[in-house]
């Protein structure tokens, strides 16, 4: 039986959440299919450092390919070394994970192998053998079922969606010599600018209060910080395109079918209406809560909560409600 292949994201040698969520996925179908997880972690010197903790995900193995040339992503790279070492296990199925770095991959690795990619799942399942997944479609609007018949059967997941879950494996790590070209290389990064105060990224955050243009004005964001900040740890804020166009806020931020697509536990659209490429970005989130003054906006439609009145009025009373309840116990 074919081993599974979970694409582990790394960021200067530091695991990322998504690989945990893609180990945890491919455990799953792993489990379907009676056999194990085999895991690869790409980078520079030192990417081995903290690879083993995937083996308490369900990582049978850990194969590492370090290469100075590999310290900053490289998308040819990556995907001769990724498309490589799934050629070389004879992998039946391949996971990854559908980040900003997953979205560029996959499809680079899809072509290496001349395979179809199945992007953006929400459900894996193994049926009769085969592993058939669940993806959004039409934006969103609509949920399509496919069976993938490739060999391998590659997929990406929607972060946010497979939480970790503990599994333990044996979490053996391999560093493992591999060609690495430097001449792969077709661009270079010249410069990271990281996220004004240490920032959380809206797609690895679990609840994310996202502004749209009843906000008004870009200095009226302090409000949202201030709910964000009374909810705690593991909370990011987001914005409308809108708001991202009028140059409120950075694109770093923006929720949608041009932004980022997110699945955190709880989603609170501040003064967003729902237009069809905002939901495209969000739909999926396990809880969603609406503030709007009009009741007839489309966030409503996909929103599980909905509070009508004047987000001046509501977000104070909602975000000192919350500090009180976390101040009580």
């Amino acid at each position: 039986m074919a081993k599974v292949f979970a694409f582990a994201e790394q960021r200067g040698g530091e695991i990322r959440s998504a690989a945990r969520e893609a180990v945890t996925a491919a455990a799953k179908v792993a489990g379907g299919l009676g056999t194990e997880v085999k895991a690869l972690v790409v980078g520079g010197p030192g990417a081995a450092s903290s690879a083993g903790e995937l083996g308490r995900f369900g990582a049978a193995g850990i194969e590492v390919v370090e290469h100075e040339a590999l310290s900053d992503y490289q998308p040819e790279a990556y995907a001769r070394v990724v498309a490589g070492r799934v050629r070389a296990g004879d992998y039946g199925v391949v996971v990854l994970p559908a980040t900003t770095l997953g979205r560029d991959l996959a499809p680079r690795v899809a072509a290496l192998l001349d395979v179809p990619l199945a992007g953006d799942v929400t459900e894996l399942d193994v049926v009769d053998g085969a592993l058939t997944v669940i993806r959004p479609v039409y934006s969103g609007k609509a949920f399509a079922q496919v069976r993938v018949d490739a060999a391998p059967a590659l997929v990406s997941i929607r972060p946010n969606v497979f939480q970790p879950t503990d599994a333990p494996g044996a979490g053996i790590v391999e560093v493992v010599a591999t060609e690495v070209e430097t001449s792969w290389a077709r661009t270079r990064v010249v410069e990271r600018k990281a996220a004004e105060g240490g920032a959380l990224d809206v797609s690895e955050a679990t609840i994310i209060v996202s502004g749209g243009r009843g906000m008004k004005d870009p200095s009226n964001w302090p409000l949202l910080e201030a709910l964000r900040d009374a909810i705690g740890d593991g909370v990011a804020l987001g914005a409308s395109r809108a708001v991202v166009d009028a140059g409120w806020r950075p694109h770093g931020e923006q929720v949608g079918q041009t932004g980022k697509t997110v699945a955190p536990k709880l989603y609170v659209a501040v003064g967003i209406s729902g237009a069809i490429q905002h939901l495209a970005g969000m739909r999926t989130s396990g809880t969603i809560v609406a503030i709007n003054k009009d009741p007839d906006a489309p966030i409503f439609n996909v929103a599980d909560y909905g509070i009508i009145g004047d987000l001046f009025e509501v977000v104070p009373r909602l975000t000192d409600a919350v500090a009180a309840l976390r101040a009580s116990g």
